[in-house]
């Protein structure tokens, strides 16, 4: 089994946080969103995963140089052979697939790099094919599909009438790579775009009338990393997971000085707390100090430098420096509010 990870937005809505770092390498409690994502799959699917292929976009578009040894790391850490591909140009979800050609060959997960999810569903890698999907509330927002007997029957892109309520969540499971990468070409070929752009939702509709069933793969949560609060929700309910699971995700060596971490939370190593009360639903990373402060609900990254605060539903990037009165704050890399 293979996985392609499609991962070359740029995520300006989680700016100024992607700036420096693309959101798929945003860390969730204590992990990057991409390593959560194949760690998930790979729990789904319940098959050996030979290979992890992702499609970054360049340098110039905001990814740093050692990208490629970050995500090279991460499928190694699955026990995977990695392959990182580059998509130059934004031309849709179909082409981004395409960029990963030299991997798309037999059974494989396709899966966008946008969020992260739970389910309990297990694949048939008997069937063409898989789509997970979840139930939303307002599914004009959402590509979605309709289901007869079990089987998926249409595929709508965001329907202005009601249809069907199962949203596409963007991870799909290929029995044939071949297959799939014979559509793209001839979407290709042929220049078929809509809006500018290749979109997979063409390759489906084409491989379901020549016969593809496709079946529904449904998830118990779906948790957004697109803007700031979603992605401090995430994180709490990342947490929740972890602490459910029996996981303690507070480094060995944090230093505790008249403070007090209340659970569920993730310290990272070398990290200094001086008269603070941190928790519930806190993520620090490593190397950062904490001083005179209140910290619940809130996502602090690496190297971080925080004094007489009190956060809530706050998000800060690496090697900030806080000091102030603003409690729900969105600040990025090397950003001093002093």
């Amino acid at each position: 089994m293979k996985i392609i990870v499609p991962m070359a937005g740029i995520g300006s809505r989680l700016r100024p946080h992607t700036l420096t770092v693309p959101k798929p390498l945003t860390i969730i409690a204590g992990k990057p969103i991409v390593q959560r994502l194949v760690e998930d799959i790979a729990s789904v699917i319940d098959e050996k995963i030979e290979e992890i292929a992702f499609v970054i976009g360049t340098t110039a578009k905001g990814f740093p140089a050692d990208t490629r040894e970050q995500l090279l790391h991460i499928a190694d850490k699955l026990g995977a052979k990695g392959s990182v591909y580059i998509q130059h140009e934004a031309l849709g979800t179909a082409h981004a697939i395409y960029c990963a050609k030299e991997s798309l060959s037999g059974p494989c997960v396709v899966a966008y790099a946008d969020t992260l999810f739970k389910a309990d569903f297990t694949l048939d890698v008997h069937s063409d094919g898989a789509i997970w999907v979840k139930e939303v509330e307002n599914p004009s927002a959402f590509g979605v599909v309709k289901l007869e007997n079990g089987i998926i029957t249409d595929f709508i892109e965001k329907p202005k009438e009601f249809v069907s309520d199962l949203a596409i969540i963007g991870i799909y499971y290929f029995r044939s790579g071949e297959k799939v990468l014979e559509e793209i070409q001839y979407l290709i070929d042929n220049d078929l775009k809509e809006n500018g752009e290749y979109q997979l939702t063409n390759v489906l509709e084409s491989l379901k009338q020549q016969g593809a069933k496709f079946v529904p793969g449904k998830v118990s949560e779906w948790l957004d990393c697109g803007k700031k609060d979603p992605t401090v929700d995430t994180n709490k309910q990342t947490l929740v997971f972890e602490q459910d699971a029996g996981n303690d995700l507070v480094s060995s060596d944090v230093v505790l000085e008249n403070s007090e971490i209340i659970q569920p939370c993730y310290i990272g190593k070398n990290v200094v707390l001086k008269d603070s009360k941190i928790g519930p639903y806190v993520s620090i990373g490593e190397n950062s100090t904490v001083t005179k402060s209140i910290i619940t609900n809130s996502l602090i990254q690496t190297n971080v430098t925080i004094n007489n605060a009190h956060l809530d539903k706050a998000m800060i990037g690496n090697y900030a420096k806080y000091n102030g009165q603003y409690t729900s704050v969105s600040i990025g890399d090397y950003t001093e509010l002093t």
